[in-house]
């Protein structure tokens, strides 16, 4: 009997441990909802991890990629929080440039061959060894970056050309439309926009390159000289997609300038340029202003003008006055019309360092986040003595490189366009994104969906933070004045 009972005692033994271990193989994998297990329906949450390159002040990091991305998780300090959120929207992205001066295409040609191709590629082809520049403005006729001043219908003293007879871009063929379609032929994308500086002299009221109004019996005329600009370039294979009507309407003392009133514009838009693009066809945009911050009044006086509304884009500013929330101040009147910023230099007495930070916290982050859609630096190239330009026009304007005969230097607006341009394509979209302790930011996703964040640090010191997305976050640090260019997936 008690080896029986023993033999019994081990049988059941047996079955309730064969009964637990199926009961384990049957639940393994499925968890509980008390421990650490995932349930094949409930993933584990995605981890972000971030590329980002750097700019200092001190030039010892230029555009820099950084060689250990950053690694989202949990974290937990007492550092400001900067929390980007894609599910907030706001405008589309057209993209990130420069001017290309006359000035500018002259000394980039100068060149050997191999050397103009390679600094082509590099700024303007989307690959990961370029900058993708996107926007480009040129000048219709010369700025004051031209070695002369022209117009495309210049006549002797005394005389009037009401048919546009001589006009001509003769004068753009030696150097602007040939390396616009060098760089048309490396980014056919790319997106153009033509700015006049003045009217030809005979249809001003002051018969000068500087300033004077452009007399009124000659507004039709002046439509029509718009109208055959568009349409030259284009059968020289150039698609020029917008037009200021005028660079910095308010400023007669440029060579060459123009000055031109709100109330002025408006009437030449709404009577004569508006609709000549509407009866040759043309949809290029109309987009007024094209100057500085401290007037957001001009704009809103000219869109104001339903009759000249109809046919307006948006409104172009610069940032050598005012505060870079005006165009916000447009934005809250019109939000359906467009906002461009199309103009900053930077100058032979400033900065590396100074430059960067300011450029960075009011241009390229600053007019984003107040609905730009597209930021523009100033001239793309001069040459070691700041040349060329015209008697009495810019003598100080540092180009985004510097370029002798042979070799070209990256100088600091190179580095401000290309922490924008490099990540962010057009067709890109600025999302939500805070600015904390003096770190400031904007935010895009790209038409791939990979998330972007523009940073710079304008603390006078090296400053911490913690980067957060979708409740993950990781804590990073900029220099003084250092900027960085965040993305992940």
């Amino acid at each position: 009997m008690k080896g029986k009972l023993s033999n019994k005692r081990g049988t059941t033994t047996a079955i309730i441990l064969l009964i637990g271990l199926l009961s384990i193989h049957s639940n393994c994998g499925k968890g509980n909802g008390t421990g650490t297990g995932n349930p094949p329906n409930n993933p584990p949450a995605a981890t972000y991890q971030a590329d980002y390159w750097i700019t200092t002040g001190d030039r010892i990091k230029l555009l820099e990629k950084q060689a250990i991305p950053l690694q989202f998780g949990t974290t937990s300090n007492a550092d400001p929080v900067i929390t980007i959120d894609s599910s907030i929207k706001y405008q589309s992205v057209d993209g990130f440039g420069f001017s290309l001066t006359g000035g500018s295409a002259y000394v980039i040609n100068q060149l050997p061959i191999a050397e103009k191709a390679n600094l082509l590629n590099e700024l303007f082809m989307q690959s990961d060894n370029s900058i993708g520049i996107s926007y480009l403005r040129v000048s219709i006729g010369a700025s004051d970056l031209n070695a002369e001043v022209f117009s495309y219908d210049d006549m002797p003293a005394g005389q009037t050309d009401t048919a546009l007879a001589n006009f001509s871009l003769s004068k753009d063929t030696v150097d602007v439309i040939p390396l616009l379609k060098q760089i048309l032929s490396i980014n056919p994308s790319i997106q153009l926009m033509g700015s006049p500086w003045s009217a030809p002299v005979w249809m001003k009221d002051n018969g000068s390159s500087i300033g004077g109004s452009l007399q009124p019996q000659y507004y039709h005329v002046y439509a029509k000289y718009f109208v055959k600009y568009i349409q030259a370039m284009k059968a020289a294979g150039i698609t020029i997609h917008s037009i200021t009507v005028q660079n910095e309407p308010q400023h007669g003392g440029n060579n060459p300038s123009m000055v031109m009133s709100a109330t002025q514009q408006a009437d030449f838009i709404k009577n004569h340029l508006g609709p000549a693009f509407q009866s040759a066809g043309i949809t290029t945009k109309i987009i007024v202003w094209d100057h500085n911050c401290d007037h957001p009044d001009y704009p809103i006086t000219v869109l104001n003008d339903a009759d000249a509304r109809k046919y307006i884009d948006g409104s172009a500013f610069h940032l050598y006055a005012g505060d870079i929330s005006a165009m916000s101040s447009v934005h809250s009147i019109y939000p359906d019309k467009n906002l461009y910023f199309t103009e900053q230099w930077t100058g032979a007495n400033g900065s590396f360092s100074g430059d960067l930070q300011w450029h960075m916290k009011n241009v390229v982050i600053g007019s984003v986040r107040n609905w730009g859609r597209v930021v523009l630096e100033w001239n793309l190239a001069s040459d070691p003595f700041y040349n060329p330009h015209t008697p009495g026009g810019c003598s100080e304007c540092k180009g985004a490189l510097t370029v002798n005969t042979s070799s070209f230097i990256r100088n600091v607006s190179y580095y401000i366009i290309a922490h924008a341009s490099k990540f962010v394509p057009p067709g890109s979209t600025r999302i939500e994104s805070n600015s904390a302790g003096g770190v400031y930011t904007a935010a895009f996703v790209t038409p791939t969906g990979k998330k972007v964040l523009i940073a710079v640090n304008d603390n006078s010191t090296q400053k911490s933070f913690n980067l957060k997305y979708k409740g993950q976050s990781v804590q990073t640090s900029l220099a003084a004045g250092a900027v960085a260019t965040y993305t992940w997936n």
